[in-house]
């Protein structure tokens, strides 16, 4: 009898813990907050990430998030239901910070913006003056960039062009100025350029520069909403379409730890340049607990520098990013900031009832 009773009394004693194991995960899930909210398209893939899932639910939440162009989440996007906004850009989420009386804003990631282009095209720039090879890299001499631009210049025009001589005219692939954060910040960086190197203040100065920074976006033609689109152009389709674009570091960098880079594919710095910020920017209670956790968790800022995007923890950034092989600039000297919102629509709008 003894001997029937004690496995007997071993598998219930399993079943118990195994049940209080289960009930306690259960439980733990179940308490997850849900919390809903809308992202710029270029952090979509750090929001799928499993590792990140599992950690936020261990953390007691759980995220739906719907993506859209970054001035859409500002401008048009229906934010109802929504616990938070989490678009690129400072004026973006200054904007939506004024328009839903948030108390607070997290700024959780940056990026700088940067010229993802090809080696046969850098190599030209480089010998027409446009740009100075850095090893791994390229600073894009961004005024002299745009004065060929502003010229009319084409590719096929500049000396030993003979790896790209196409009679294109010479551009930067952007988003749509009118949706996408990528886009309004290039149109950032023009205006401080074609403003004597200061950053546009007024809607006078905004004026005495549109003619200068039209051209740069109507001569595109047709042109994405969100960032993802001319970066997939870039990368499938190649130089023959895309020979420069204007993208987030963060996207280069997550091809390049992915090792996903393809051959001739080089990395440009333009000079000024520009940080996108990522702020986030709650609206309800459980929107700003789920924002002071992905500013302060050192686990979630390493989940994201996988995918390149930069937090407050720099340490952690170099070590997660070094196996991608790209050298980058220790400090981009040049920095300058973007104007406000009410500026920065000025041109936009500016830009619009042109086309």
């Amino acid at each position: 009898m003894k001997k029937t009773v004690a496995p007997l009394l071993t598998l219930l004693l399993i079943a118990g813990v195994g049940f209080a194991l289960y009930q306690s995960l259960k439980d733990r899930f179940a308490s997850a907050v849900l919390v809903k909210g809308v992202i710029g398209s270029e952090k979509e893939d750090f929001f799928k990430d499993p590792e990140l899932t599992a950690l936020l639910k261990k953390k007691g939440f759980q995220v739906e998030v719907q993506k859209a162009g970054s001035r859409q989440i500002a401008t048009t996007f229906d934010l109802n239901g929504m616990d938070f906004a989490f678009p690129s850009g400072a004026p973006a989420a200054e904007k939506l910070r004024k328009d839903k009386k948030a108390r607070t804003t997290f700024s959780v990631f940056f990026t700088p913006m940067v010229v993802a282009s090809w080696q046969p095209i850098a190599s030209i720039l480089e010998k027409n003056g446009l740009a100075q090879n850095k090893g791994k890299y390229d600073l894009l001499d961004l005024e002299k960039l745009l004065q060929a631009i502003k010229d009319k210049k084409r590719w096929n025009s500049l000396k030993d062009s003979g790896a790209y001589p196409v009679n294109k005219p010479i551009l930067i692939s952007s988003t749509d100025v009118t949706k996408s954060n990528s886009g309004a910040m290039y149109l950032a960086l023009a205006s401080y350029i074609f403003n004597g190197d200061n950053v546009v203040q007024s809607a006078q100065q905004a004026a005495q520069v549109l003619d200068d920074v039209k051209p740069l976006f109507l001569q595109q033609g047709y042109q994405e909403s969100t960032s993802q689109g001319p970066f997939e152009d870039y990368f499938l389709i190649g130089m023959g379409k895309t020979p420069m674009v204007m993208v987030y570091e963060s996207q280069y960098l997550d091809k390049a730890l992915k090792n996903a880079l393809r051959p001739g594919m080089r990395l440009m710095y333009p000079n000024p340049g520009m940080f996108t910020k990522h702020i986030l920017v709650p609206f309800t209670d459980s929107g700003t607990k789920f924002g002071e956790l992905l500013s302060n968790d050192p686990d979630i800022q390493r989940i994201a520098a996988k995918y390149g995007l930069r937090s407050q923890n720099q340490q952690v950034f170099e070590e997660v990013t070094r196996s991608s092989g790209l050298a980058r600039p220790e400090a981009v000297a040049d920095i300058v900031d973007p104007p406000t919102y009410d500026v920065l629509e000025n041109m936009i709008q500016g830009i619009e009832q042109s086309r």
